[in-house]
């Protein structure tokens, strides 16, 4: 059989220590990459091309929605699976709606991680059989146009409701004493995650999902 090539992108070294050494024992898969970032990743894609990407979908530098998109971009046939903690609904119809072909929780066992990775290699849609019921949901022709319910963080929630008090990047980040750079970070996020592209947009939607008042 031939070899399924796997990169790994994600922000956990000793994750990717581990998931190397589990890998390293299949006969049929090929680790050939490993990156902390998708910035790492993409400097790399021309030398090692991945059959199956296998990505976090929460990393600092960039979300996983951004950078899902940015791939397609860069490489439409690109195989995604998405390897993750987080279970919430909005995650997995966001990670859909954006192309992958799989989503994997990280305490699932190796044999759903294998399952998975020689599914999607096939070009079929694979999901944790803990996810499976909602992420099949997700697929069923719907009027799904957006993010209903946007899992925001803590942080999140504080920047939207400076945003939407018109706050500028700078003084966010005055008042919560972080920096201009994480500042504009969140932002992005936060439109990627109401699905609009700016400031005003995010405000309005934010005040329909009753996120702010």
């Amino acid at each position: 059989m031939h070899s399924i090539k796997v990169s790994i992108v994600d922000d956990h070294p000793m994750l990717i220590r581990g998931l190397q050494s589990m890998l390293a024992d299949i006969p049929f898969v090929e680790v050939v990459g490993a990156y902390l970032s998708g910035k790492a990743l993409f400097r790399d894609m021309q030398q090692n091309y991945p059959d199956v990407l296998l990505m976090d979908i929460q990393m600092p530098e960039q979300g996983g929605e951004e950078l899902v998109r940015e791939l397609h971009k860069a490489y439409p046939d690109l195989v995604i699976l998405a390897f993750t903690n987080i279970e919430h609904p909005y995650y997995i119809k966001s990670m859909i709606k954006y192309g992958v072909m799989g989503y994997v929780l990280k305490s699932s066992g190796e044999e759903v991680l294998l399952d998975a990775i020689q599914t999607v290699y096939k070009k079929e849609y694979y999901f944790d059989p803990i996810i499976n019921r909602q992420a099949r949901d997700v697929l069923k022709p719907s009027s799904y146009k957006g993010p209903q319910n946007p899992l925001l963080t803590e942080r999140e929630k504080e920047v939207l409701q400076l945003i939407a008090a018109d706050y500028s990047s700078q003084d966010i980040a005055t008042k919560l004493y972080i920096s201009k750079n994480t500042v504009d970070f969140h932002r992005k996020n936060l439109l990627l995650k109401l699905d609009v592209k700016k400031s005003t947009s995010l405000v309005k939607r934010a005040i329909e999902l009753g996120l702010i008042f």
